[in-house]
């Protein structure tokens, strides 16, 4: 595997997966860290000369006019670390933790921030170790950037907090000694340096959307398959209504129904069985389709966030200036993760909507009321309807946005807040749910398949099928359905069910 060259413009969301999620190694670009050693000069510089700047040589927050003696200066960047480690709750896992190292290091070797060389070194080999700081899910408001689970962050690389390292949760300084890294002594700038950014939230945001990403074609693989047992109208993902609307999302969508359903004996033409189908199959690729275009907004923001500076103050080089602005501010990523929920709730939503079709003998189409031979002493899927509402009940309440609420911190002096980190949170919260919506659909639609006379199944939708049956079997009587429901969505999860589909039918878009 190679390793990912970091250099402060180019990390994507797919590199920044492999960082975290395959252990890729990484390592700074030669040339950004001269950029880094370009800006620590200039600081050093400026702090000898006694210019009074933010954070460097004054307290911080409400106590930004408050001056710092210079014998005083290193302090203040440990006391900040020390104050700010204010984390509550479960920690996060690896993987965006991993992530907040990764952006971290790349956003100062950016060369605005004024850093030593060591800090961005210090959290490479971190990475590269497989040391990984045991970090609080919540405590950020979001601004000025997640300066709590960043704070975290940083205490093992000072010689505090505690961190995961083989396997075992154990003292910073301990984890530190025996991964083979040494601890570092902050000076002027650097913790403020290191945790006045929004890396906390673009991880958990980018990987909620490295997962939707994967989830958007498992959808439309899943409502194939439950057109196909519902025997629905093909014409409906025709190209020409689709490129009389223009929008790419949708077309995508209808493109990839028409390759999975390539070949189906089940699908029908218009008027065949009847003139229309219900929205929730008609209007698959309008419905997915808006979900995608609101993905792919979200992807722009999070790769610009990836490799921004959300650092506080910055500091210009060229000109000598360092100014106080509010790049560490979380709306960006707020806005981003709240659209992120709104658009993987519609996944869920419409899923539900096939899955009570599915069971109904009212609305699908002369099968057997919830999907079970003998009903009555039977209830079949019933009940897996129930857990689907209750799942899309609960997406409907985590996706309030997270980023229309502020509460002022620091005495007013930070008076409007992102909190952008509990959107991020809440959408990973979200797609977790919409995977085992739609795994309960799978479900549903191959034993919708199984109750009805043997046809052909599209090119697609076969390989879906067993996928399916090869880990759930049809279902002749009662029986526990819980396991059948997890390994449904662990098919979707990791990326079992699509790789299927597209080993049949070449990548979907």
């Amino acid at each position: 595997m190679n390793d990912i060259l970091l250099n402060g413009k180019s990390l994507t969301v797919d590199a920044l997966m492999r960082i975290t999620r395959e252990g890729a190694r990484v390592k700074a670009c030669p040339a950004a860290m001269e950029e880094v050693k370009r800006s620590r000069a200039l600081v050093e510089e400026l702090v000898a000369g006694g210019r009074p700047m933010y954070g460097i040589n004054t307290g911080f927050g409400k106590f930004s006019d408050v001056a710092i003696p210079e014998e005083e200066i290193n302090l203040l960047q440990i006391k900040l670390i020390l104050a700010d480690a204010v984390g509550v709750g479960d920690p996060f896992a690896a993987d965006i933790v991993r992530g907040m190292l990764a952006m971290r290091a790349n956003s100062l070797l950016n060369g605005f921030s004024g850093v030593r060389p060591v800090v961005v070194e210090t959290m490479i080999m971190m990475l590269n170790r497989g040391l990984h700081p045991v970090i609080p899910q919540k405590g950020s408001v979001g601004a000025s950037g997640d300066l709590c689970p960043l704070a975290h962050m940083v205490l093992p690389m000072i010689g505090l907090g505690e961190a995961e390292f083989g396997g075992r949760v154990m003292e910073g300084t301990e984890a530190m000694a025996k991964a083979g890294i040494p601890t570092i002594e902050l000076k002027a700038k650097e913790g403020l340096a290191l945790i006045n950014g929004t890396q906390c939230m673009t991880s958990v945001a980018a990987h909620a959307l490295a997962d939707a990403q994967m989830l958007k074609k498992a959808a439309d693989i899943v409502g194939a398959l439950t057109v196909e047992s519902l025997r629905g109208i093909k014409n409906a993902y025709d190209p020409r209504i689709h490129e009389v609307r223009r929008h790419s999302g949708q077309r995508d969508v209808a493109e990839n129904m028409r390759r999975l359903l390539a070949g189906s004996g089940y699908v029908t033409s218009q008027g065949e069985l009847r003139m229309q189908d219900s929205y929730s199959l008609r209007c698959i690729p309008q419905i997915h389709g808006a979900s995608r275009l609101a993905i792919d907004y979200v992807a722009s923001v999070a790769e610009n966030e990836m490799n921004a500076v959300t650092d506080n103050p910055i500091v210009f080089v060229d000109t000598g200036d360092v100014f106080s602005g509010g790049n560490f501010h979380g709306e960006p990523m707020a806005i981003a993760s709240d659209t992120l929920s709104v658009a993987l709730c519609e996944f869920a939503n419409v899923s539900e909507r096939r899955i009570a079709k599915l069971i109904d003998p009212a609305l699908n189409h002369g099968l057997p009321a919830f999907l079970v031979k003998h009903g009555g002493i039977n209830c079949g899927f019933m009940v897996p309807q129930y857990a689907a509402a209750a799942l899309v009940s609960e997406n409907k309440v985590l996706a309030h946005p997270s980023s229309v609420d502020s509460i002022p911190t620091s005495a007013g002096q930070e008076d409007h807040v992102s909190m952008g980190t509990i959107g991020a949170r809440k959408a990973a919260q979200i797609l977790e749910n919409v995977r085992a919506v739609l795994g309960i659909e799978l479900i549903c639609a191959a034993q919708a398949l199984d109750l009805q006379e043997k046809r052909r199944l599209g090119a697609g939708t076969q390989a879906a099928y067993d996928v399916i049956r090869a880990v759930v079997d049809f279902m002749e009587e009662d029986r526990i359905l819980y396991k059948d429901q997890k390994a449904a969505a662990q098919l979707i999860a990791d990326g079992t069910l699509v790789e299927a589909a597209e080993a049949a039918v070449g990548e979907l878009k």
